[in-house]
């Protein structure tokens, strides 16, 4: 076994990488170059074991950064028996875990939890999942039954991704480690890119090349090296909570009990033998979790805001607010257009997959700033999905009930399909009505609000697409479609929940958080994506989350028990950046580089006419959708780094 391992201390929050080389051509250095290229995930240490076997040349890359036991006791790449180990992430209830294992006759050198994690697979095998609390991408290779598994969590906090081609399979926490390996092969996949355009992400499992995937979230992966054959099955799926019987309980028991977990959720989620922090945007999400850890401390939390000095988007002063009332250590920055003239370069490196979410630029700003004083940092996403926060909700349930009383909507879909709007001139030019337009007319060929919910999510519609990609791509299939899957019964609230938590929150929230953080080496943690929340809310009536039109009710009720309402009870803003106007003036040489007409042309996958018109419209003050633009710049930008 070449097993080598670093000398300082154990880490949790990292990068992996790997590959399992059917021709035995791939190498130590390469191992060696795929793993460092994550040293952003893992500045503190590395390990890497290689090993020739008679099916392959298996490897296993570590980076890490140290949250628990910094001591050298928990260094990975970790071996125990027959099983070799490289893991990404945190099981918080590896306590209770170790002390069962003890009580089955386990020993343990070191009290971190790669080592519990090691030794609960080596026990119950793939079943051990089912006992983790945490986030976790993990890779597990076993010298005798010649298998290697990945695994990914529930809610897929932390990214993994997979390859494999010519005998060649490459795995690895972000994509920029595969281009570090010679045999990777880095064709564009214009289905991925066609998801791109319209949602601004590229939903699992896909992703921008050929060949290559996301591991799906609560899904492990095993490759049998003597077949060279590739499982891919389900461990947890968040649909089969929403289709369980519904809880016949009181509002006031369904509020306690639901602040009963999330406390526990917040609480594990402070484990650590290093600073930890919280971002704090004032809203109602990152204000309970910061109530919840403040309570009952003497010691003040460390809150971290960003705020903009263009009035429309700013919520730094309820941020303070907030801080202030729970006496918290706050620190607030705000963000302009030179701090995005910096940051916006990078984005293509951080993200290394289009990603169209343009919110990373004050995430990546505020981890920055986090990182100074912390190295573990909590945020709130996922309240709006599980508790149904998103305005979107409420268009895609108002549309659906609006064509449920249209028979005939084939028909008066073919009336309108032929309509360009952009010739109807003055009404279009003041009301946008042409993209309006022509959302509502796919509406009406909508089979289901799963699709609804996909096009009121759409930044592109499919028809855009078309005309705006050279060449063609086929439709693939994503959470959306999933749609039909869940229970008829079910209002459709919760199914559009439920099609949310495995789509715009896994693919757009967490990967932006998760990017952004660990760029600056510092580990961002999800206590409301805690699975036992989801397992319990999921079982509430909808009427709980969304409760005449007042939009996360049930969360708000347990708010107000820490924060007065009238400070709380203000419109939703969102975590949302004025590109629109930043482009117009400080921003604008972005615009003219990368979209630049000659420069598309010579790409030769975008129309070229189509970009330049939608860029030189902008520029000449129209007041249309911007993210369009960004979602192109940012492919641009992307293309220019790793596809040249």
């Amino acid at each position: 076994m070449g097993l080598h391992l670093g000398k300082s201390g154990c880490s949790f929050m990292c990068g992996i990488s790997g590959f399992l080389d059917f021709k035995k051509k791939s190498t130590h250095a390469n191992l060696k170059k795929m793993t460092d290229t994550l040293v952003h995930r893992g500045p503190d240490d590395s390990g890497y074991f290689f090993e020739t076997s008679p099916e392959a040349h298996i490897g296993l890359g570590h980076r890490r950064l140290s949250i628990i036991d910094l001591s050298s006791h928990g260094s990975q790449p970790m071996a125990f028996e027959n099983l070799v180990m490289v893991y990404n992430g945190e099981i918080y209830n590896f306590k209770e875990i170790r002390k069962e294992l003890e009580n089955l006759n386990y020993t343990f050198t070191s009290s971190s939890d790669t080592e519990v994690a090691l030794k609960a697979f080596h026990r119950w095998g793939i079943r051990a999942v089912d006992k983790f609390n945490g986030m976790f991408a993990m890779a597990i290779y076993d010298r005798i039954k010649s298998k290697l598994t990945l695994i990914r969590d529930r809610a897929g906090v932390k990214p993994l991704f997979w390859y494999h081609k010519n005998g060649l399979f490459l795995f690895g926490s972000e994509l920029k480690s595969f281009h570090q390996h010679p045999s990777f092969e880095k064709h564009l996949n214009t289905d991925g890119l066609a998801l791109y355009l319209q949602f601004g992400y590229i939903p699992q499992p896909h992703t921008i090349f050929c060949h290559t995937h996301k591991l799906r979230a609560g899904h492990f992966l095993e490759v049998d090296l003597g077949r060279e054959h590739i499982r891919e099955e389900k461990y947890w799926d968040v649909f089969d909570y929403y289709q369980k019987r519904k809880l016949k309980i009181s509002e006031a028991d369904a509020i306690t009990e639901t602040e009963k977990i999330l406390k526990s959720a917040c609480e594990y989620r402070m484990i650590a033998d290093v600073p930890v922090g919280m971002f704090l945007s004032g809203g109602y999400d990152s204000s309970l979790v910061t109530a919840l850890l403040q309570k009952d401390r003497t010691e003040k939390l460390k809150t971290f805001s960003i705020g903009f000095h263009e009035e429309k988007y700013n919520e730094a002063h309820y941020a303070r607010e907030v801080a202030t009332w729970l006496g918290t250590d706050h620190t607030e920055y705000y963000c302009t257009p030179k701090d995005a003239l910096d940051i916006i370069p990078l984005l293509p490196e951080i993200y290394d997959e289009p990603f169209g979410d343009s919110s990373a630029i004050p995430t990546t700003l505020v981890s920055r700033i986090a990182r100074q004083s912390v190295t573990v940092s909590l945020s709130a996403d996922g309240g709006d999905e599980v508790f149904g926060g998103y305005e979107k909700y409420q268009q895609a349930l108002k549309v659906n009930r609006i064509l449920s009383f249209l028979p005939a909507k084939n028909v008066i879909s073919a009336s309108l399909i032929d309509i360009e709007p952009e010739n109807l001139g003055f009404i279009n030019k003041i009301l946008r009505f042409d993209r309006r337009f022509r959302k509502v007319t796919q509406a009406l060929e909508s089979s289901h609000a799963g699709n609804i919910q996909a096009l009121v999510s759409s930044v592109f519609t499919p028809k855009e697409i078309r005309q705006f990609l050279l060449a063609g791509s086929s439709s693939a299939s994503t959470a959306f479609d999933d749609f039909i899957l869940l229970d008829k019964q079910l209002s459709v609230l919760d199914r559009l929940l439920a099609i949310d938590y495995k789509s715009y929150q896994l693919d757009d929230i967490l990967v932006k958080v998760d990017r952004a953080t660990m760029s600056v080496s510092l580990e961002g943690r999800e206590p409301l994506l805690d699975h036992r929340i989801i397992e319990y809310v999921a079982r509430l009536d909808s009427c709980l989350k969304i409760k005449k039109g007042n939009k996360k009710y049930l969360l708000k009720e347990i708010v107000h028990r820490y924060l007065p309402k009238e400070m709380m009870d203000r419109p939703k803003k969102g975590f949302s950046v004025p590109v629109f106007y930043w482009f117009k003036n400080e921003l604008r040489q972005f615009l003219l580089h990368y979209l630049d007409e000659q420069k598309i042309r010579e790409a030769g996958i975008f129309n070229p006419l189509k970009v330049a018109r939608l860029r030189d419209t902008y520029l000449a003050g129209s007041n249309l959708n911007i993210n369009q633009i960004w979602l192109l710049l940012m492919f641009e930008m992307w293309r220019e780094k790793w596809l040249k």
